[in-house]
Parts: C-alpha cells; sequence; structure tokens
C-alpha cells in the first residue's frame, strides 16, 4: 500500500517534484536534472522522507519523450510508476479551481491526483513496452518521412542533372545510389573513363567483387 504520493513535472532540461502524505500533507519539493546525475539527487532527496520505496507512487504526464529516462529509472529502484495521460491531469486541475501555472503548482496537481485516484490508478497507467513499443513507431513514422523527403530531393536534382537516368533505370538501389555518389550527373559521366564507370559499379565484399545490377 502506498505511503508517499509523488508528482513530477517533467521537462526537457529540469524537472520538479512534489511529494505529499496519505492524509495529503505537503512533505517536500525538489528539482532536478534530466540526467544521470540528477536522477540519483531527486533519488537520494526522496530517502531522507522514505527509505522503503515500495511504498512511493510516483506519477507523470507522458511528455512523447522526455518521461522515458526518469521513468525506466524510478521503476528498476522499486516505486510505483504511472505515466497520466496530460488532459486527465487537466481536467482534475480545472475541476479544483487552480488560478495559475508553475512548474511547482503542476507538480502539486500530479501528487494530488494520485492520491485521489489512488484505488483506480491502474485504470490510468500504462507499461513502458506499452510506451517504448509507440514511441518506437513513431521514430519508425518519422524516419520514414525522412527517407521519402531525401527521396525527393534526389529526383528533383536528377532532374535538373540527369534527367533521363529514372526512366532508365531503378534509382534507389544499392547500385545506382552508389554509382550517383560518383557520378552525380550525365556531364560527369561523359566526361569519365568507361573503367572508371565499370569499377564505380564494382565493390569488394570481403575478398570476392561484386558487380551490382540495376
Amino acid at each position: 500500500m502506498s505511503t508517499f504520493f509523488v508528482g513530477i513535472d517533467v521537462s526537457k532540461d529540469y524537472s520538479s517534484a512534489q511529494g505529499l502524505d496519505r492524509e495529503g500533507k505537503r512533505l517536500f519539493y525538489l528539482e532536478f536534472a534530466m540526467f544521470g546525475e540528477g536522477f540519483s539527487q531527486f533519488l537520494k532527496g526522496l530517502k531522507t522522507h522514505c527509505e522503503d520505496l515500495s511504498g512511493v507512487t510516483v506519477g507523470m504526464e507522458s511528455t512523447g519523450c522526455y518521461h522515458i529516462n526518469l521513468f525506466g529509472f524510478l521503476c528498476s529502484e522499486g516505486m510505483v510508476c504511472a505515466v497520466i495521460n496530460p488532459l486527465l491531469i487537466s481536467n482534475f486541475a480545472r475541476l479544483s479551481l487552480r488560478k495559475t501555472k508553475t512548474d511547482k503548482k503542476d507538480a502539486l496537481t500530479i501528487a494530488q491526483f494520485l492520491l485521489v485516484h489512488r484505488k483506480e490508478l491502474s485504470q490510468v497507467s500504462y507499461s513502458q513496452s506499452s510506451q517504448d513499443l509507440k514511441n518506437l513507431a513513431r521514430e519508425r513514422e518519422s524516419l520514414a518521412g525522412m527517407i521519402a523527403g531525401l527521396k525527393n530531393d534526389v529526383r528533383r536534382l536528377l532532374q535538373m542533372s540527369f534527367p533521363e537516368l529514372e526512366h532508365r533505370c531503378k534509382l534507389f538501389t544499392e547500385t545506382m545510389l552508389r554509382f550517383l555518389i560518383k557520378f552525380p550527373s550525365a556531364r560527369a559521366i561523359r566526361a569519365a573513363n568507361p573503367k572508371e564507370i565499370s569499377k564505380a559499379l564494382l565493390y569488394t565484399e570481403g575478398r570476392r567483387k561484386r558487380v551490382f545490377n540495376c
């Protein structure tokens, strides 16, 4: 059973934490940097108020990627951790008639949310594995968008330097990407020695030479 409730307002560089006991009494307020040394300082400060970390419930809003390392660190220390939808915290704050917004008050609001909803906490939290999968999916989508953008840039440049190439060859095979690094335009190919062109279509793989096919 949790005896301490800690709300953490997470940001990119520095975060703030507010601790409450089971009666809602404010126990401490801490600020710490969002890297390993800062996490250790936060843990040290927390232990001055609660030696048994298994009795601590920590909550933080989902912040895209900034909360992930902190979440993993606190879970590894044996604390119960919840990542909460920011909309739930926003609605809770509005119902509590909070007038101002500061990091200290945000951390307090999250801690109060944990205290009020401690019985149904499992309904508003989700596992780190689930979050990791979501982050990987977002990263994959982002990388796919970057790759598509780079391909469009290559096509655009080739329209100016070598417009015939796309109609004669698949541009984004390993063959052509290597070839275009060496000969990025029709003019460069025209000026090259045929042996140089042939060499550009070869590469050494261990002790074997392999010829790429367009």
